[in-house]
């Protein structure tokens, strides 16, 4: 027997266990970091003690109309201070959270209300028509409406609604919040961006969450009282997290509404941003910028990049101008990140495209996560010899509790007791996976597998290009063969035979796309290209 074989006496109990949740950390730093700015948006910006006051005022508020734990609080709100405020607000009088992409037409919209059940829409000026219109196709009990007036923006209030700065007057600041019994208890509701029939509701759990926040600092090599941007939406995997996770470090969130490389440029010279996330469509933003727009500062501001790999063109690029890029991987499914480019020194004296293209891997798991790895299609781990794909799959506290409502799909997706993520990757022998490709994305071309990933980074490399996207397009002779499309950088020309020239100087012939398209690229709010759309497109190029 061992050592600790009668454990009789040592029982769970108030003073030893507590559910671990995001909520402990503002509750935490309305007294530690009581007089240390935690809000900036505009004029606004609030301490630690203001925002914590206003945060309880908001779950008091919510109560008196009716809110009860376990009710769903959905938003429609840009990255302004009361998305930011209702991050801690909703769940703090126990409610679940479901934060819904601003840009979703009314028919989803709906059907997300009817689905997750909101009791509250707690929603932007801008957003009211498209909201309303949603509200008159619901077939459940609709949500009693909060408008939200961004006078900052130049959004008046309505009137139709009560307004939020009014909602929250009357709210008690020393409302005791309703904390979770258990820490499995759900956080936020976050809908799937649904370009294949519905969107599914990824459930989040407190506990999750509090791991997400205690991991991610120690991958962005956080210490205390950073400045971070909220340029990821809120409505994104709750902002990958980091909203929740900003008052365990005593950080300052500096709000986002519209973003652009002005807007970033004054953040970081103005504010001191030091953090902030963006997909690779933010980076090149950065890249690209006017000289006007540009502004000049001493820090090195640390950038977490996720949503598609980024080219390494566009790395090496923004290496050069003031800011650290670290790769990172995840799903809705996930809370956001979950996988990072974790950088070994021995890399540093690597040239540069060398270099870039290490910082384009995804990486490996983050502290928070058991494990990620690469399997087969019998769910074996794949060899880790840069070449054989598979598909990605992970286990850890930070995977979702399942979709709302839709047991044969969350069943599906935990299958050999791990969370598939249906993206293709290879691993390297040190074990740092990389992104081939989407299942659905991968171009099969007389037999041979096509990472469109692969091709998109060649062109991205010619010095007119700004964006591209490669997808497969039906084929006669080998079944699908790529067609890119391509959006240029102002005041730069290029052709199709020439970009298809460019890349066949570095890629295998049959790898090349057979054709090229100049075009806007349609992109999400999140700055995920819409491939789904170009499939379409391509079929008749």
């Amino acid at each position: 027997m061992g050592w600790m074989a009668d454990e009789s006496g040592l029982n769970k109990c108030t003073a030893n266990y507590v559910p671990l949740t995001p909520l402990s950390h503002i509750q935490r730093a309305a007294s530690v970091f009581a007089e240390h700015t935690a809000v900036v948006y505009g004029s606004h910006r609030t301490t630690y003690r203001e925002y914590h006051a206003r945060v309880s005022k908001l779950a008091s508020s919510l109560t008196k109309l009716g809110v009860m734990p376990g009710d769903v609080v959905a938003t429609l709100i840009p990255n302004i201070t009361a998305q930011i405020e209702a991050s801690f607000g909703v769940p703090a009088c126990g409610a679940v959270l479901n934060t819904i992409n601003t840009r979703l037409d009314a028919d989803t919209i709906a059907y997300i209300f009817d689905h997750g059940g909101a009791k509250i829409a707690m929603v932007d000026t801008q957003f009211l028509p498209e909201v309303e219109a949603a509200l008159n196709r619901m077939d459940g009990t609709p949500p009693r409406v909060i408008e939200i007036a961004d006078t900052e923006a130049g959004f008046k209030a309505t009137g139709k609604y009560p307004e939020y700065e009014d909602f929250i007057k009357n709210g008690d600041p020393n409302y005791s919040w309703v904390m979770p019994d258990d820490e499995w208890e759900s956080l936020a509701l976050n809908y799937t961006s649904g370009t294949t029939g519905r969107p599914k509701g990824v459930v989040y759990h407190h506990r999750g969450a509090y791991l997400m926040t205690m991991g991610t600092p120690i991958s962005w090599r956080m210490t205390l009282n950073p400045v971070f941007m909220a340029i990821v939406p809120l409505f994104h995997c709750n902002g990958w997290n980091h909203t929740w996770m900003m008052p365990l470090l005593g950080g300052t969130v500096v709000g986002c509404r519209d973003i652009s490389a002005k807007v970033i440029y004054d953040g970081i010279a103005d504010e001191g941003v030091s953090h902030f996330g963006g997909a690779p469509i933010v980076l090149n933003l950065i890249v690209n910028a006017d000289e006007s727009d540009r502004r000049s500062f001493e820090h090195t501001v640390e950038v977490f990049t996720a949503g598609a790999p980024p080219a390494p063109a566009t790395l090496a690029g923004i290496g050069k101008l003031g800011f650290n890029v670290t790769q990172v991987y995840g799903l809705t499914e996930t809370y956001g990140h979950v996988v990072e480019c974790l950088w070994n020194s021995a890399w540093d004296d690597f040239e540069e495209d060398a270099r870039s293209a290490i910082k384009a891997r995804q990486g490996i798991a983050m502290p928070m996560m058991d494990m990620t790895t690469v399997v087969d299609q019998r769910g074996v781990q794949i060899p880790m010899d840069g070449s054989t794909q598979g598909e990605i799959v992970m286990r850890g506290n930070s995977v979702m509790k399942g979709y709302y409502k839709n047991p044969s799909a969350t069943e599906k997706a935990f299958s050999g007791g791990y969370f598939h993520s249906e993206d293709i990757a290879i691993q390297h022998p040190n074990g740092m996976m990389q992104i081939a490709d989407r299942m659905k994305d991968i171009i099969i071309s007389g037999g041979e597998n096509i990472s469109s990933i692969e091709v998109e980074g060649a062109i991205m490399a010619h010095p007119a290009v700004s964006l591209c996207a490669v997808v497969a397009k039906p084929d006669d002779k080998w079944g699908e063969v790529p067609c890119a499309f391509v959006e240029l950088l102002p005041d730069h020309t290029s052709s199709e035979g020439e970009i298809i020239s460019f890349v066949r100087g570095s890629l295998a012939s049959f790898k090349t796309p057979k054709r090229v398209l100049f075009q806007d690229l349609p992109k999400t709010s999140t700055g995920k290209i819409q491939k789904f759309e170009l499939r379409v497109i391509a079929k008749d190029a």
